[in-house]
C-alpha cells in the first residue's frame, strides 16, 4: 500500500529530462556523413564540368567545384587564396562557437538546437573540403522557369535548412504572449 505521504513526495521530486546532446551531435554527424558520401559519388562518377539530368529543364546533378561560399558567393573574388582562408577561418570559428552553443545549451531538443545542429553538421562538411581539397564540390543544380540557383551540396543545403528553421523559431517565440514565453522559463 503506497501512502499519502510518499506520494506527494514523489510528485515533488523535479523530473529528469534526458540529456539530448549526444542526439544533436549525432545529427550533426549523420549531415556530415551524407555531405561526404554524395560528394565522394559525385567525384566518382560524374566528370568535373559534365552533369546527370534528373528532371529535364528543373534539377541536374551535376560536378562543380565551388572556391567561394555557399551558393558560389565570393567566387569571383579578386583575392581567392585570402577569400579561402578567410572563409575556413570563419567556419572553423562558427563551428567552434555552435558546438559549444550545443553543449551547453542542448540537453533540451529545442527546435534552435535542432537548427544548430544542422548548421554545424553543414560547416563541418564544408570546411572539410576547404580544408582538404581547397575549394567544395557542389552537385545539386535547380531550375526554376527562368530562374537557376548557383549550384550547392547537402551541407549548404542544411546549413540553410538550419538558418530557417533559426528564423521560423524567433519567429514564433516573438509571436507568443509574454506571460507563456515567462511560464516556459
Amino acid at each position: 500500500m503506497i501512502s499519502k505521504t510518499s506520494k506527494t513526495v514523489s510528485s515533488a521530486l523535479p523530473t529528469v529530462r534526458p540529456d539530448r546532446r549526444l542526439l544533436l551531435l549525432a545529427v550533426s554527424a549523420v549531415i556530415v556523413l551524407l555531405d561526404r558520401l554524395t560528394k565522394h559519388w559525385i567525384v566518382t562518377h560524374i566528370e568535373e564540368g559534365d552533369a546527370i539530368v534528373v528532371i529535364r529543364h528543373v534539377f541536374r546533378l551535376t560536378h562543380v567545384r565551388n572556391p567561394g561560399a555557399a551558393f558560389s558567393l565570393f567566387v569571383d573574388s579578386p583575392r581567392p587564396t585570402l577569400t579561402h582562408w578567410i572563409l575556413t577561418a570563419f567556419s572553423l570559428i562558427a563551428g567552434g562557437i555552435i558546438f559549444f552553443v550545443i553543449l551547453r545549451y542542448g540537453r533540451r531538443l529545442t527546435p534552435t538546437m535542432v537548427a544548430l545542429a544542422l548548421i554545424l553538421g553543414g560547416t563541418i562538411g564544408n570546411v572539410w573540403d576547404r580544408i582538404r581539397f581547397g575549394m567544395v564540390t557542389d552537385f545539386l543544380e535547380v531550375h526554376v522557369v527562368h530562374y537557376h540557383w548557383p549550384d550547392f551540396n547537402v551541407a549548404d543545403s542544411a546549413i540553410v535548412v538550419g538558418g530557417m528553421l533559426l528564423i521560423l523559431d524567433a519567429l514564433r517565440a516573438s509571436s507568443q504572449p509574454a506571460s507563456e514565453t515567462s511560464s516556459k522559463s
